[in-house]
């Protein structure tokens, strides 16, 4: 099992977490304070909401590759290295509630991807909250 992540600064986590149930007619799967993800099946997709700044237009926070084990997140950082692309591990960290082992690059344009799996719930939303679990930073 893999599925594209798409995660998203949202001002309005409660309107944002009504909209996309009703785009996807699904329920969160996991909803925590500041926090929301819908784990969709068709199309497979990890859509996450983080709760962002009031009044501010939805923006991109990061994008990610879910995966299914720690051996298919070391198999992406050895290719992704061995394509010539820097890259940052992080391994049992906590993000996004979550226990995660992870390999980050950045594109062209800026943007954080992940490739990640999820080994466990947890109870904060980043290791750091005054800096999130964003973008490998």
């Amino acid at each position: 099992m893999s599925r594209v992540q798409l995660a998203l600064n949202v001002a309005d986590l409660d309107a944002s977490v009504a909209f996309y149930a009703k785009l996807f007619g699904a329920e969160p799967a996991k909803r925590r304070p500041g926090y929301a993800n819908f784990a969709i099946a068709e199309p497979p997709l990890k859509l996450v909401l983080i709760q962002g700044e009031p009044g501010q237009s939805t923006r991109l926070d990061h994008l990610g590759v879910e995966v299914a084990s720690t051996v298919e997140v070391s198999a992406a950082a050895t290719r992704l290295s061995d394509a010539g692309l820097a890259t940052f591990e992080e391994n049992d960290t906590s993000c996004c509630y979550a226990l995660q082992d992870k390999v980050w690059v950045t594109g062209p344009g800026a943007e954080p991807w992940e490739v990640y799996v999820v080994k466990a719930d947890a109870d904060q939303l980043a290791k750091d909250p005054a800096t999130g679990c964003a973008c490998g930073s």
